[in-house]
């Protein structure tokens, strides 16, 4: 697997994809999701942290997506992945290992030692994932429509 920095001139289509997807994923549809404002949220994000937005390509096919930033958390920078993303394809066949070891060595270069993330609550898949490789939840947001997760690196 290799990981393509995201340009949004060439990625456009693709990124919109998979972040539809997500939330079809997570939510139940994709109701809530508003292109316009996450292309002008991605654009931003990329111009701060291009590494840390990628497409993840596996035999000249995208796979997977990752957005990932450094934030401050409780008075300390974290790092914070704003959305691990596989094809439904390639879910539950060992490829998330690969997106987490991307992640925590973009972490890594910044010396944070926590990153976090949010997930739904009934999307028990990525919450057995995210157990899996050692993340714990630090309880619910948002009226409970979020758990946070917490990993170390």
């Amino acid at each position: 697997m290799v990981f393509e920095e995201i340009n949004l001139n060439k990625h456009r289509d693709k990124v919109i994809e998979f972040r539809r997807d997500s939330f079809k994923t997570s939510f139940g549809d994709a109701s809530a999701f508003e292109e316009d404002d996450y292309l002008s949220w991605l654009n931003e994000k990329i111009k701060q942290f291009p590494k840390g937005f990628v497409l993840a390509k596996e035999d000249d096919l995208y796979i997977g997506q990752l957005e990932l930033t450094i934030r401050e958390y409780e008075g300390y920078d974290i790092g914070y992945v704003h959305l691990y993303y596989l094809m439904p394809e390639m879910r539950g066949v060992g490829k998330g290992t690969a997106l987490h070891n991307y992640a925590k060595d973009f972490f890594g270069k910044y010396d944070v030692s926590e990153y976090h993330l949010r997930v739904s609550p009934s999307n028990m898949a990525a919450r057995q994932f995210y157990h899996k490789i050692g993340m714990e939840e630090v309880g619910s947001e948002f009226d409970g429509k979020v758990i946070r997760m917490k990993g170390y690196l």
